[in-house]
């Protein structure tokens, strides 16, 4: 089932080694800091309580190595596609999922800004009931496929990264069963994540 996804980060990894050419324009310094745009979700009536802070190392102009800290909520499995699934509240939990974690991810440069980058992230699920009340705890890995272009701006002082993804979690433990239910109903991976990153050039 993860063959495409795997063979994808397997390739995207193998070709960073590739003689560079064209290289992304280079930055002020080999540290940046980046974010989400998606924490603004955070001021909607139902709120993720997303954050994610990234710290980022520049090998060469065209590959870096990042750390991810990330923390969300989410009330249905992820796997739900596009469509008139997507978002129907039936398909909801009997309560959400809260993750936290730290990962770690590798960007490379193909062309100018032309990216992709492939993450991989550790979660500590913890389960609430529709109370809030906590059931128990899980495990979850998580990994991204992620191509975008890189935007520089003031200077290169400043960047944004848009960005399409396809995410995979290949490993999800302990599951409440209520939450196992509704997640046996979907794919463990989904196709079309968008993604809008911006960051800071030291």
């Amino acid at each position: 089932m993860y063959t495409p996804f795997i063979l994808l980060f397997a390739v995207s990894t193998a070709l960073a080694d590739a003689p560079e050419s064209d290289p992304v324009a280079p930055a002020r310094g080999p540290w940046f800091v980046s974010s989400s745009v998606f924490m603004l979700g955070n001021f909607l009536p139902e709120p993720p309580r997303f954050v994610q802070l990234n710290a980022g190392y520049r090998l060469n102009e065209n590959n870096a190595l990042i750390i991810e800290a990330i923390t969300w909520s989410y009330p249905a499995p992820l796997g739900i596609p596009y469509g008139p699934d997507w978002g129907d509240p039936k398909h909801n939990f009997p309560g959400h999922a809260r993750d936290i974690g730290v990962g770690l991810a590798f960007q490379h440069f193909w062309w100018k800004g032309a990216y992709t980058t492939g993450h991989v992230t550790p979660f500590r699920q913890t389960y609430f009931d529709q109370e809030g009340e906590r059931i128990q705890a899980g495990f979850q890995l998580f990994c991204v496929l992620r191509a975008g272009y890189h935007f520089s701006l003031w200077k290169d002082r400043l960047f944004i990264e848009p960005s399409v993804a396809i995410t995979s979690w290949p490993v999800n433990t302990k599951l409440p069963p209520e939450f196992a239910a509704q997640e046996s109903q979907w794919r463990s991976f989904f196709v079309g994540e968008p993604g809008l990153h911006f960051g800071f050039n030291f």
